[in-house]
């Protein structure tokens, strides 16, 4: 799906969630769309830009015929509209049977069914947003925590362009002057000496360095993660899992074994998005001798514990460790990992400690929690986060997706081969083929120079009416 620079026809769409609800809305875009709208309702005032109209939703083309519905009708007019085209938003109850019929008249009427992402595609080809934003609309719609619709909210105001505007200005400055060089060689204009290439492309390099160390962060804040908490039956992995959802999720009984299937609940923690997987505990003996849903429970707990990004191994602060708990904590070596010595509240003051220094002797800090009494829950969270962000801060205009950072990353490979290129006395001409790579990966970070096939997969992410 490629829409045309200057769209000619006129596209329609709703734009609400599927159900039912207070207000549903019906949007149109295109030349056609305020003469399309008027034969759709009966105005009680005439169209008029950025002005909300009262109207009623008509049954029929005949005026005369009784209304089915009221309605509230905004008019855009270009280029002032979200699509920098006439743009009419029909605002009726939330009744799909409404929503369908103004629809259809609309499409009968000579609009168009818009397709996914389509409006905020005529927006980006129109020049009123860049890609980044672009994709930040989508970004906020798909918003799970209040941190993702403020990150989402800040692109959509042009965040990550601006951060990466300076940098881009400063490689055309660059190119420019080699590119004069060379123009001008014959007129006794010096060539651009070799040190002030190096430090102009040195100059450039941190800021974006920089930028590219932000997905760290801004990958994890836009996907979330899964925490799988581990460990053998009855150390309370559980009643952790209800501590840090908040609420009885997971069945908590005295009977090792409790679980059998994996429970998952999705968390926020300091807007990090977190889905936490609750595993069947692992227990050591052979497996013929355990019943069949337990032994499909140990082996789901298995696959969580392979994919899951961080892991929370669960022991008991009051017995020692078990051979199965020694191959467990084996199994999560140099992987992001929390261990947690649970039931602190039913060992003596002595005891617990005690247990936390052979593990720090054994590389395996440890932390005390008490799901019954809370103790050590509030630490275990800010542990969580820290491990899941890396430690790395919020920033304004981070990279969120893969194809922003493989954007930002080619323009730095071609950077340094760039300054290869110049160490090695290679002629301007060949470093401007580098300085030029890299000024079009920056240009397909914003979408300026993105080939149609990369834009049409972008966009049908997006939802039908946005």
């Amino acid at each position: 799906m490629t829409a045309p620079e200057t769209a000619t026809d006129t596209i329609a769409a709703i734009s609400t969630p599927p159900g039912r609800g207070g207000i549903g809305i019906v949007r149109l875009s295109g030349p056609q769309a305020a003469s399309i709208a008027a034969q759709l309702v009966r105005l009680h005032l005439p169209l008029q830009h950025a002005r909300a109209r009262l109207a009623d939703v008509l049954d029929a083309a005949d005026a005369d015929v009784p209304r089915i519905d009221e309605a509230v009708v905004t008019f855009f007019a270009a280029p002032n509209s979200y699509t920098t085209e006439d743009l009419v938003e029909i605002a009726a109850h939330g009744s799909p049977v409404v929503l369908e019929f103004l629809l259809h008249r609309a499409l009968e009427l000579g609009a168009r069914l818009a397709e996914p992402g389509e409006f905020t595609q005529r927006a980006f080809l129109a020049g009123r947003l860049d890609l980044t934003q672009a994709e930040a609309v989508r970004d906020l719609i798909d918003a799970q925590t209040l941190t993702q619709a403020r990150l989402a909210a800040s692109q959509m105001g042009g965040a990550l362009s601006r951060r990466a505007a300076p940098g881009k200005q400063s490689l055309v400055e660059l190119i420019a002057l080699l590119e004069a060089g060379i123009d001008f060689a014959e007129d006794d204009i010096d060539v651009t000496p070799q040190a002030e290439i190096a430090r102009r492309i040195e100059e450039l390099t941190p800021p974006l360095t920089a930028l590219e160390a932000s997905f760290a962060r801004g990958r994890i804040v836009h996907d979330g993660l899964t925490l799988a908490i581990v460990g053998r039956p009855n150390v309370g992995k559980s009643s952790l899992f209800n501590r840090l959802v908040e609420r009885d999720r997971a069945i908590v009984t005295a009977s090792p074994g409790t679980t059998r299937d994996l429970v998952t609940e999705r968390i926020s923690l300091g807007g990090i998005p977190i889905e936490l997987v609750d595993t069947a505990g692992f227990r050591e003996g052979a497996h013929g001798a355990l019943e069949e849903a337990e032994q499909l429970g140990i082996r789901r707990s298995h696959e969580a514990l392979a994919d899951a990004a961080l892991v929370l191994v669960v022991l008991d602060a009051a017995q020692p460790l078990n051979d199965e708990e020694q191959r467990l904590l084996a199994a999560v070596d140099g992987r992001p990992a929390i261990v947690v010595l649970n039931k602190s509240d039913l060992v003596d003051a002595g005891a617990a400690p005690a247990r936390k220094e052979d593990l720090a002797l054994a590389g395996r800090p440890a932390l005390s929690t008490s799901a019954l009494t809370g103790e050590g829950i509030a630490e275990l969270r800010e542990r969580i986060l820290s491990l899941a962000t890396g430690g790395a801060a919020a920033e304004p205009g981070m990279l969120t997706n893969l194809r922003q950072h493989q954007s930002v990353a080619t323009a730095l490979g071609a950077l340094a081969d760039a300054a290869r290129a110049n160490a090695s006395g290679i002629p301007h001409e060949m470093i401007l083929l580098d300085l030029y790579r890299a000024l079009w990966a920056l240009d397909s970070l914003t979408g300026q120079t993105t080939p149609d096939d990369i834009l049409n997969l972008i966009f049908s992410t997006f939802c039908i009416g946005k």
